[in-house]
């Protein structure tokens, strides 16, 4: 489209005017387009009218999708508890009394880095695993499982997941370390073990477990003990004064301990403790 005498007009004259025409006759369009069609107070009409069998609101379903934990909160959760798991599992389950009662056991042999700390470590860590399993079920039955079905918010899922590993607390902390740790908080002792706060039941139960292992660590170190009194009463009488009693004693504290099958006696009597197996 052309106007007369536009080639006179400058370049960015004219593209004005070209891009100007199609505006203009759009608002035209708009502006004699019949005003019924624009001020219908029942809105505009879809298939069938508003009275029509597509009429009604819009209504989404979600199938259910915000009843349960999303995926990205579940895998937030889960690295939360990886990360605070080192700690959970010193306080919170025999983990810390198996290893200190295998850690002496290997003391009492007079054997210093054999086994090593990663094999002591690594038994300790199965052995809790085991003593720990109805707990573990419970706390997954009760508490886990349900909270991922959507049937328990989080906070009903904590509380109801620590009921079972309370009881496990409250099992083996002593009344004389409960008492300990509740004057040292400056608060009154509750005439119920169940109403122990687990601030306070967690470091009593520590103690506790600390307790016993040195126990079962004394009971481990009498016979060893006995070993090498006899054999450096022996080298004394001999008058063998420059030879270290202890090795002469070893390879007789190796033979007991393998003779009486010492590894099998000791994982009985800290499985036996918690009124396992």
């Amino acid at each position: 489209m052309t106007f007369p005498g536009a080639h006179r007009l400058p370049r960015w004259t004219r593209r004005a005017v070209l891009l100007a025409v199609p505006l203009a006759s759009a608002c035209a369009l708009l502006l004699l387009a019949p005003a019924s069609a624009m001020a219908d107070p029942n809105g505009p009409k879809g298939p069938g009218g508003t009275d029509g069998p597509n009429s009604g609101s819009v209504q989404i379903d979600l199938g259910g999708l915000t009843d349960k934990p999303s995926n990205s909160l579940v895998a937030i959760i889960g690295l939360t508890l990886i990360s605070l798991l080192p700690a959970i599992l010193l306080t919170c389950t025999s983990f810390t009394k198996v290893l200190v009662v295998l850690g002496l056991t290997r003391n009492a042999l007079g054997l210093q880095q054999i086994p090593n700390n990663q094999v002591l470590a690594g038994l300790a860590l199965f052995i809790s695993l085991f003593i720990m399993s109805p707990v573990l079920s419970d706390m997954n039955d009760n508490a886990v499982q349900p909270y991922l079905d959507g049937k328990l918010t989080a906070s009903q899922a904590f509380d109801t997941g620590m009921e079972p590993l309370r009881a496990f607390m409250l099992d083996n902390a002593g009344d004389e370390e409960i008492a300990l740790l509740t004057n040292v908080a400056d608060r009154d002792l509750p005439e119920d073990r169940d109403e122990v706060p687990t601030t306070t039941l967690i470091p009593a139960f520590v103690l506790s477990e600390l307790k016993d292992a040195f126990i079962i660590g004394f009971i481990i170190f009498i016979p060893f003990l006995v070993i090498d009194i006899v054999v450096s009463g022996a080298l004394m009488s001999l008058g063998m004064m420059m030879m270290p009693p202890v090795m002469v004693s070893l390879p007789f504290k190796l033979l007991l301990f393998v003779m009486v099958d010492g590894w099998a006696l000791i994982i009985k009597s800290v499985v036996a403790s918690y009124g396992t197996g």
